[in-house]
């Protein structure tokens, strides 16, 4: 065996161990000694109806990374007891498919036996084999009744129960999500390289917009639409051999960037005021050079997956205006990048994710009053209760950024919410920092810890009608000067950092200062 090789096995036995210890501390104090045997299922592939086609098959997560297996239909069986052999090396056995001669003339094969490096034996006896070695053993598996995941066939459950075992749902999944919160060196070069794919990226449909400007590629039939940005960006990342992207790409161009999870993709560049249920798509770029883009931005948040383990990264960037941000939509770029900045400046070991929520708030307040859009004691007519405090405890920053700055991220992209937003979070409490608002739609909700934790920051401004109707006739705010902002949309940066010794490593190698994003978006560089 190579050294890689052992390394792996090391590994490998490392995570199980680790999940297990994780699972045996969440169950009662009496089934704390009894064995504990996990049965799971892998992903299976779907078909859509009537195309003789399959899906694109993605293992489901907490399977792959106890098994590292991506070929569907496979099962998972493995048993520890505290106390026992079992404790150091517990017994795991992978069970995949069966190669049929007919399904091999459609599709690839699964690996053969010696390469799955597993015995076939059915599953069934392997499970009576356990029943039988393991009285009084308690069964695991995830949430059997939920669409999120793989369909255990209730045979095998069936076959527990018959002979007087137990079996439950209560308790693997929590387990798994806390043992995935902490990352290893094999994932933490797996998100690392899908970090890297990605923010290469990103810079590549930045400088095709600069060659755009600079007149070096001709429009296509699908000329100044979000989808062939989304396309150029999927593209650079399968050429680079990421097969998934961790998340459908967003990418919003003009106003529709104030939409948070935006998922159409396929509207054209703004020619024209876009109304908020506006979806020309006539494609007018492509059929003739009379009409010019309007200055707008263009969010993209995308990022791919390595090896099921995610990358997610957002840039913003103009398009119209010869690849230069208005002065508007520079002001609101610029103060953004100030939140990021001032969460990066705060951020180390043992601080509380509330605070760099709560920071962003702050530096949003701060920059809104600079700007004239939130009044000031200063303004005319003004006084106290336009203070910065005031402001801040109103909540009414949330209508400009109502979500969380970041998220765990693993093999999902909101990686084990279950660990990082506990239900029962003793972290939390007391006197709330600002504003309730701040934290609703904060998904991680912890202290940040040293090592292999990895964590997106992502704060954003957006110009969103359905917000701002709530603020409309806010006092904090000067409406007229709103108006003038209004129309930039919105922007969001988002890097994928790790804690460190001293602050943090920052993975996303794109760069986002405003001079680096013109001279790209223009074609000057």
């Amino acid at each position: 065996m190579s050294d890689v090789g052992r390394w792996r096995q090391r590994w490998w036995w490392w995570c199980w161990l680790n999940h297990f210890e994780h699972l045996v501390k969440l169950l009662p104090e009496a089934e704390r000694t009894k064995p504990q045997v996990l049965l799971l299922s892998g992903e299976v592939t779907g078909f859509r109806n009537d195309t003789d086609r399959e899906l694109v098959l993605r293992q489901e997560s907490n399977f792959y990374y106890l098994s590292g297996c991506t070929v569907p239909s496979s099962f998972l069986l493995a048993a520890y007891q505290p106390g026992t052999s079992l404790s150091n090396t517990p017994s795991i056995d992978l069970f995949i498919p069966k190669a049929e001669l007919a399904d091999m003339m459609w599709s690839v094969p699964p690996p053969s036996i010696e390469a799955a490096s597993k015995c076939m034996t059915a599953l069934a006896a392997a499970i009576e084999t356990l029943i039988k070695a393991l009285p009084g053993a308690l069964f695991h598996t995830l949430p059997r009744n939920s669409p999120l995941f793989p369909i255990l066939p209730s045979e095998y459950t069936q076959q527990v129960l018959t002979a007087d075992g137990a079996v439950t749902d209560l308790y693997l999944l929590s387990a798994l999500h806390h043992a995935r919160l902490t990352k290893d060196a094999h994932e933490i070069a797996a998100i690392k390289h899908a970090n890297e794919i990605s923010s290469r990226a990103h810079e590549v449909v930045m400088r095709v917009l600069g060659k755009a400007v600079k007149g070096k590629i001709e429009a296509g039939s699908g000329a100044g639409k979000e989808a062939e940005a989304e396309a150029i960006f999927v593209a650079s990342c399968r050429r680079e051999g990421s097969v998934h992207q961790a998340y459908l790409p967003i990418v919003a161009a003009s106003t529709r960037a104030s939409t948070l999870h935006y998922c159409c993709n396929d509207k054209e560049f703004a020619w024209g005021p876009v109304k908020p249920h506006d979806h020309r798509n006539e494609g007018d770029f492509a059929h003739g050079k009379s009409k010019v883009l309007n200055p707008q931005v263009l969010l993209i948040d995308a990022g791919c997956e390595w090896s099921c383990y995610a990358s997610d990264i957002t840039r913003t960037m103009p398009v119209g205006n010869g690849g230069k941000f208005t002065p508007e939509a520079r002001a609101i770029y610029e103060l953004v990048l100030e939140m990021q900045k001032q969460s990066f400046d705060i951020i180390r070991a043992g601080l509380h994710w509330d605070a760099v929520q709560l920071i962003c708030h702050r530096t949003l307040v701060k920059g809104f009053q600079k700007l004239g859009i939130f009044k000031s004691p200063e303004s005319s007519g003004s006084g106290s209760w336009n203070s910065e405090e005031a402001i801040l405890a109103s909540g009414a920053s949330s209508a400009f950024f109502p979500h969380g700055v970041g998220h765990s991220l693993g093999m999902d992209v909101h990686d084990v919410p279950s660990a990082s937003k506990p239900a029962v979070n003793p972290t939390i409490g007391g006197v709330t920092l600002g504003h309730e608002s701040f934290y609703t739609y904060l998904r991680l909700r912890l202290p940040l810890e040293q090592g292999w934790l990895w964590y997106t920051v992502e704060p954003g401004i957006y110009f969103s009608p359905h917000l701002l109707a709530v603020i409309r006739d806010s006092k904090h705010i000067n409406h007229d000067v709103l108006k003038k902002y209004e129309p930039v949309g919105g922007v969001r940066i988002e890097d994928v950092i790790v804690i460190a010794e001293n602050g943090y490593q920052n993975l996303t190698t794109v760069k986002s200062d405003v001079e680096w994003i013109e001279s790209v978006c223009s074609g000057e560089i």
